[in-house]
């Protein structure tokens, strides 16, 4: 096996990945807070740390996927209080909304999705042992916050100076805090807010304690593998995780630090925020899932990537080339009885694979599909079909296995549907060499109502989806 290159966050480099045990991959990556509709930005990270387990699943790693909800938030409560429902009812009705983009974006269920709800004991315990470790202190108000001065590498992932910290984040205000850069690890409840018992009274975790604690429970350990989440994560919330978690532990928290880069819509990151998003919903009713998982593979994970119209058409008439490449590859297979085996173009496997090796490089992946692409067609101009079910398996691998791009069922895959449209197809192949041209008009026109058009090629007519996505 050639060495996967991974850039590492916390390093600033590209590293050779090497996992804490052989062939086992502990993977987390930080999920949504339901209390809104997910956008494409939420998309694009979970469809890269997707692509990113595929592909070390397809290199032999046995990958363990975590994903956490924070099902408890001030932008929950808020949005709860607003529509005068239980908190729990918002979240639930969110985090089903997930599932089900993320089943329209073929995305693969993680192993776990832990709730920050459901771990409440855990990182009480989490924090007492913060508190006796000196790491923490708690107020009168019954708040409890984690002591940055504490931590001599506090910064070391974000690379910020306090001074930069200070700008550009959302920092709680209580004059009872010994730094102002001192993050609250638990929130004392209002009285007209969720709130769980605790030794500090009634309140709720802070933002970040959530994730040290699932990572710590879930895994059973204190290092991990691989950490993930878009780039917003970076600070204050991974810097955070990490000065919790090594705290605790006394040992390294993460190997590789992950993170994608943003959507942009109007040159300005997505955000719910602001307002400034399409929901996943709104993008749906326009452009079929694929093309949108399509187009967000279409650049490289770590860089910014524009929502912009024309380039999503771009994507969609890009794939549509591919997928119907791939009919005809099946066209052909069906039309000679060609028999299928496991053979693949071994040299175009491993360049693809090179993109990949190099931090998960899917821009460049995608290039060598058409190079694929366009080899297919010249050799089969040169009548050469042994290469046809070679290049249907690379297909396969790359767009099914690796890139998670799911191709329609094709007709020549299915002889129960194709039995009628192929004796019609005959039919008019007999009326056109009679020279009845109303008759076999009328048939194209029928074929056309089936959803396909009549393309007339080198080895015979053949179906061609009207609509391939």
């Amino acid at each position: 096996m050639k060495n996967i290159y991974i850039y590492n966050t916390l390093s600033k480099k590209k590293e050779i990945f090497q996992p804490i045990e052989p062939y086992k991959v502990k993977m987390y990556v930080c999920g949504i807070t339901p209390y809104d509709e997910p956008h494409l930005g939420h998309a694009r990270c979970y469809i890269v740390f997707d692509v990113i387990r595929r592909y070390l699943e397809y290199n032999g790693y046995e990958v363990f996927y975590v994903q956490n909800f924070t099902d408890i938030d001030d932008k929950i409560i808020s949005k709860s209080k607003q529509l005068n429902i239980n908190f729990k009812e918002l979240t639930q009705k969110y985090i089903n909304i997930y599932f089900d983009y993320s089943n329209r974006l073929n995305i693969k269920p993680a192993n776990s999705y832990p709730k920050v709800t459901e771990y409440i004991t855990y990182i009480i315990n989490f924090i007492e042992d913060l508190i006796k470790k000196g790491y923490a202190y708690s107020t009168s108000e019954g708040n409890v916050y984690y002591s940055i001065e504490k931590f001599s590498s506090y910064g070391k992932l974000s690379n910020r100076t306090t001074d930069k910290m200070l700008n550009g984040v959302r920092i709680e205000s209580d004059e009872n805090k010994k730094h102002k850069l001192d993050f609250a690890l638990w929130k004392t409840s209002k009285n007209d807010e969720p709130y769980w018992d605790s030794p500090w009274g009634k309140g709720r975790p802070g933002w970040h304690i959530e994730c040290s604690t699932m990572v710590l429970k879930e895994f059973k350990t204190d290092t991990i593998d691989i950490h993930g989440g878009g780039l917003d994560l970076v600070f204050p919330h991974h810097e955070n995780e990490i000065a919790q978690s090594e705290a605790l532990t006394g040992k390294e928290f993460v190997k590789y630090w992950i993170h994608n880069g943003f959507v942009r819509l109007n040159k300005e990151k997505m955000s719910k925020s602001t307002g400034n998003f399409f929901s996943l919903e709104e993008i749906f009713k326009k452009y079929n899932p694929v093309i949108i998982r399509f187009f967000l593979l279409t650049q490289h994970y770590r860089t910014p990537i524009d929502f912009d119209q024309e380039k999503i058409i771009q994507s969609k008439n890009a794939l549509e080339e591919l997928i119907d490449t791939y009919e005809f590859i099946n066209f052909l297979i069906w039309k000679y009885g060609i028999k299928q085996n496991k053979e693949i173009l071994t040299d175009i496997l491993e360049k693809f694979e090179e993109n990949l090796n190099d931090d998960f490089n899917t821009e460049n992946g995608i290039s060598v599909l058409f190079e694929l692409k366009n080899l297919f067609y010249q050799k089969i101009k040169e009548n050469n079909l042994d290469i046809v079910v070679k290049v249907k398996n690379v297909f396969n691998i790359i767009l099914e296995q690796i890139l998670g791009i799911k191709i329609p069922e094709c007709i020549y895959e299915n002889p129960s549907k194709i039995t009628e449209l192929i004796e019609k197809l005959e039919n008019r192949e007999k009326l056109r060499k009679n020279k009845i041209w109303n008759m076999a008009d009328k048939i194209r026109n029928e074929i056309f109502n089936y959803g396909y058009l009549i393309e007339d090629t080198n080895f015979g007519p053949r179906l061609k989806r009207i609509n391939i996505i």
